[in-house]
């Protein structure tokens, strides 16, 4: 899977490995759509365009360009950060975000969360499996801890 299409699932809320499991099959909303929304997205925010024009470029209407292009970026905050370690905590980061905005107070509501820190895990198995890496790899990253200083173990 390409950047675009990292992307692509990020911001339309596929797991990488649903997403990888949609191309190659001539399925043209995964495989053209969705990674061109990506690429205009990208240039758009390259290039600084107001809403209007990322609207008249789209098939978006107007009131919802606001709240993609905020998904566009925390979708570009994951997949391009520094290695899969980093990728899950902001992951995982976004996911309670979005649950505490959602209202996260009683039962069902933690079950949705667990629920997609379990997707967060998924995606963080996906990137590894590309990496060639496993978790314990990055045990050390998992851990981190602002304003803990950690030695090196070595």
């Amino acid at each position: 899977m390409e950047r675009k299409h990292l992307l692509a699932a990020e911001l339309n809320a596929y797991s990488f490995a649903n997403y990888a499991d949609h191309l190659g099959i001539g399925n043209n909303r995964f495989e053209m759509y969705m990674p061109d929304e990506v690429l205009l997205l990208e240039r758009a925010e390259r290039e600084g365009w107001s809403d209007s024009k990322v609207a008249k470029a789209s098939d978006m209407d107007r009131g919802d360009v606001v709240e993609r292009r905020a998904r566009f970026r925390r979708a570009v905050a994951l997949v391009d950060a520094e290695d899969a370690a980093a990728s899950f905590r902001v992951g995982v980061r976004h996911s309670i975000e979005n649950a505490v905005k959602e209202g996260l107070q009683d039962t069902e509501s933690v079950e949705r969360l667990v629920v997609q820190i379990c997707y967060r895990a998924s995606d963080l198995a996906f990137l590894l499996e590309r990496e060639g890496k496993t978790v314990t790899d990055y045990s050390a990253a998992l851990r981190r801890e602002p304003g803990v200083e950690y030695y090196d173990e070595e």
